[in-house]
């Protein structure tokens, strides 16, 4: 690996254990046995290596939610098991130690520009992953309207479950309670 590379992971090990506004730039170096001035060369700013490397980690993510080489998803896509499998996923990856998603927590707040246009442009793409999962979609055949509606919509109770899992974790829903949920709302809109 070069510089860029080995910054780029050293960034993610100090994100998942100091957080965003608590990892200094020596902590990077420290952790990728690289220098100062790199940062500046490859990203900029320790801000804007820390938003990729944001972005990485939940990218790498999608191992938990059937990417390749992970558990074949369950249920047919679009159907309500496969909705309960993809979040019970998600929750699952909650409970872990350093979790990516109560990191986000952190990221939401950042009032940086560059961090904050970085990962709003990372939103898009974030939706789009989740229509491919859910719907059974190849992310490449999405189309941004999708992405840019049910994304969006899936992006809203991501957010949502994470701001509840951070706030009280014995309290928050899991996979099963979100499709109860949604199941509800499902005969509510049908009449059934």
């Amino acid at each position: 690996m070069g510089h860029r590379e080995d910054l780029l992971e050293g960034a993610k090990r100090c994100l998942l254990e100091k957080g965003f506004a608590r990892t200094t730039a020596r902590d990077i170096v420290k952790e990728s046995g690289t220098n100062l001035a790199s940062i500046g060369y490859h990203y900029g700013s320790k801000d804007a290596l820390l938003a990729q490397a944001y972005v990485a980690l939940v990218e790498n993510m999608s191992g938990a939610f059937g990417a390749e080489g992970a558990v074949e998803p369950q249920g047919a896509p679009g159907s309500l098991e496969r909705f309960r499998w993809v979040w019970s996923n998600i929750v699952d990856t909650m409970r872990q130690p350093g979790s990516v998603w109560r990191l986000s927590m952190e990221v939401m707040t950042i009032e940086l520009p560059e961090v904050r246009e970085h990962l709003a442009r990372a939103q898009r793409e974030g939706g789009r992953g989740l229509v491919s999962l859910l719907m059974g979609v190849p992310e490449e055949e999405v189309s941004d309207e999708s992405a840019d509606t049910l994304g969006r919509f899936y992006l809203v109770l991501m957010t949502g479950l994470i701001a509840q899992w951070t706030f009280d974790a014995k309290t928050a829903p899991d996979g099963e309670v979100l499709t109860e949920g949604l199941r509800r709302i499902i005969e509510a809109a049908t009449g059934a």
